[in-house]
């Protein structure tokens, strides 16, 4: 799970990168995801098996953006966006 505080606020922001291994090593637990520089974005949400094949991708994501979506997985294929954070 996402690292919230009982104020209901994330509390920590790390930088990450896009992959398509989907493993221990690069999964987001939930986390909310922030867009530095824009594009599309694809991910796995929350709960759903790491698979390309249930990604969604969100289009046009504007730079500087907040995506309020527990996710697991930043997938590379699909992603044309970059500079993320992980949010949770």
């Amino acid at each position: 799970m996402a690292n919230i505080t009982t104020t209901g606020f994330a509390n920590e922001a790390v930088s990450i990168s896009k992959s398509d291994t989907f493993n221990s090593t690069t999964i987001l637990n939930g986390a909310a995801l922030y867009v530095g520089t824009g594009g599309d974005v694809a991910v796995v949400m929350q709960g759903i098996a790491g698979s390309l094949s249930n990604d969604v991708i969100f289009k046009n994501v504007p730079s500087g953006t907040f995506l309020p979506i527990a996710i697991d997985f930043l997938c590379s294929t699909g992603t044309t966006a970059s500079d993320f954070l992980k949010i949770g």
